[in-house]
This record gives structure tokens, C-alpha cells and sequence, in this order.
């Protein structure tokens, strides 16, 4: 399961996995910001948005990669 392509489409995963989850995480606070008045909670629920856009766009991405295997 270690071919150069896979390797390949995780690293892509991983890169634009981490993005999604910086972009997903900042639209989330600064969204979550306007409808609460403490910081703790737009805190953890931005970070639950991150982790989600990360597993999701690098599972993606490892997924797509077990088909383009030579």
C-alpha cells in the first residue's frame, strides 16, 4: 500500500487538509464570536469544525489515492 502515487495523494491531503482546517476554524470563530459572549466556546466549537475539514479532505484524499494505485 506504499506506492509513490498514494504517497503522492497524501501529501496533497495533507496539505490541503490543514488549509481547510485553518480556513474552517477562522470563518468559525469569527462567526461564533458575534453569538456568545464568553471566548471558551467559539474556541472548542471552531476546533471541532477544523478537525472535521481535515479528516475529511485527508481521508478524501487517501480514498482517491487506494484508486490511481498503478
Amino acid at each position: 500500500m506504499s506506492s509513490p502515487t498514494f504517497n503522492l495523494f497524501l501529501a496533497i491531503g495533507g496539505v490541503f487538509g490543514f488549509l481547510a482546517a485553518l480556513m474552517a476554524y477562522l470563518i468559525t470563530y469569527n462567526e461564533y464570536m458575534h453569538h456568545y459572549p464568553t471566548k471558551k466556546e467559539p474556541r472548542k466549537m471552531a476546533l471541532e469544525a477544523a478537525i472535521l475539514a481535515f479528516l475529511f479532505f485527508f481521508l478524501l484524499s487517501a480514498f482517491v489515492g487506494l484508486f490511481f494505485k498503478p
